[in-house]
């Protein structure tokens, strides 16, 4: 029985069965659940310590490590030990890092791994790792070796096959593939690829061409979308590409049906097929109830950063989204890993005491959850069980929970594909036997 049972029973054939690999806060999950349609997640995967704990506490809730408490400390350090884990999500964690690690640290994590089902690396995951009747597999592979930032810095290695990059983590799902291919295992029926839209620019083309090739060979029908959160009802400019590769397997009526299908319903064309919940706006994002809300004025102080001819430069550069008085009805810039940075989504008016700060501050971790589809209680969760990792210091700095949100995807952008998805699933591909 899978973890994340969200609706229905789980004996149940119309259950939507899902793989989530490189999961981070789980997004895809969040679609889902939205959606309201009988599903559950069979496994994640994600190698980065704060993200294992934070989708365990958006999904799952409060971490029991009780539940797991005839687990000795010894049983939990091996455990950990064996698996392929970061603590930044960009290289593996040393030996000695992992040594310095909590022993209360280590048995929440052994318990979020356990609850969520995480496969951890990509890298370990095995074809024969993978259980029958998937019926979704995602895969949202780093990004920074294909962005035009790290172009700017030099780094044009993009998904080359011999680059051994983070975005070449895309062949690792090749692999998995092709070897439940040799084993006469069945694929996943659909698989669902989301990354920065340069994936699909000409310095990449032969590379992306590579893996669309080998995904046809397998028997994949490919559709790409090149989609913008702002036409879905965020108040965010994010555009990013997606993949929806469905298991035709060669077959001309059935790849006939899917491209009849996307013709009518084209997620970049007909407005009425983008399914605009909540068509949220900035003052629906903003959080400025400081009097109010303490823990808001909190997170505002954490944002404001110290008054340096490079913030002021910063300052000229942005938009400002709230002057004091209004706010702005405008769309804000992509949410990235930092708000510290030039150009980033905005600057809001708010003054206080501190002394040799700004006058203005950042989007907060909490307003960035929003822009990126997430529910306050969803933040709440984690900022409420946030663990001390040091004397002085909690697990999730503002900087960090910044990353979370700016490695994800957005909420409402994958509730159209995943209606979509389940449309054809059910529509053209049939019931699963």
């Amino acid at each position: 029985m899978a973890w994340n049972i969200l609706y229905g029973d789980p004996g149940r054939k119309e259950m939507f069965r899902v793989i989530e690999t490189f999961s981070g806060i789980g997004s895809q999950a969040k679609a889902l659940t939205r959606i309201g349609k009988p599903f559950e997640i069979v496994n994640t995967a994600d190698w980065d310590i704060n993200a294992i704990l934070a989708y365990c506490l958006i999904h799952k809730g409060k971490i029991d490590i009780n539940k797991y408490a005839d687990i000795s400390d010894e049983d939990v350090t091996n455990f950990l030990k064996g698996l392929s884990l970061s603590s930044d999500g960009k290289k593996p964690m040393s030996d000695e890092a992992f040594r310095r690690m909590p022993m209360h640290l280590k048995r929440r994590l052994y318990a979020a791994i356990k609850e969520t089902r995480n496969m951890v690396s990509i890298t370990d995951v095995m074809g024969s790792d993978i259980p029958d009747n998937i019926d979704l597999f995602t895969y949202s592979f780093p990004c920074q070796d294909l962005s035009l930032c790290g172009c700017w810095h030099g780094n044009k290695s993009g998904i080359a096959r011999d680059a051994h990059n983070r975005s070449g983590m895309l062949w690792e799902v090749e692999r998995i593939l092709l070897e439940m291919n040799e084993m006469g295992k069945e694929l996943p029926r659909f698989l669902l690829m989301e990354n920065v839209t340069n994936i699909l620019s000409k310095p990449h083309a032969a590379d992306f061409g590579d893996w669309k090739e080998t995904l046809e060979n397998l028997g994949y029908y490919n559709k790409i979308y090149r989609l913008n959160a702002q036409n879905f009802g965020i108040p965010q400019k994010r555009e990013r590409a997606y993949m929806i590769s469905i298991l035709c397997k060669n077959n001309a009526e059935t790849i006939a049906q899917v491209e009849k299908y996307f013709e009518e319903h084209n997620l970049e064309k007909d407005e009425a097929t983008r399914l605009k919940q909540r068509n949220l706006r900035l003052k629906d994002i903003l959080c400025l109830d400081y009097d109010d809300v303490p823990r808001y004025k909190e997170e505002a102080d954490a944002s404001k950063p110290n008054d340096t001819p490079s913030r002021r430069k910063i300052w000229e550069d942005n938009e400002l989204l709230y002057d004091g008085k209004e706010i702005r009805d405008i769309v804000v810039n992509t949410v990235t890993t930092k708000q510290d940075r030039n150009p980033n989504s905005g600057l809001i008016i708010y003054k206080n005491r501190a002394r040799g700060k700004t006058k203005w501050r950042y989007l907060t971790p909490r307003e960035c959850f929003k822009l990126m589809g997430f529910d306050e209680s969803d933040f709440d969760r984690i900022i409420s069980d946030n663990p001390m990792v040091t004397k002085n210091r909690y697990l999730y700095s503002t900087e960090k929970l910044i990353k979370l949100a700016g490695n994800s995807i957005v909420v409402d952008v994958l509730e159209a594909i995943f209606r979509q998805i389940m449309d054809i699933n059910g529509k053209i591909l049939g019931e699963r036997k």
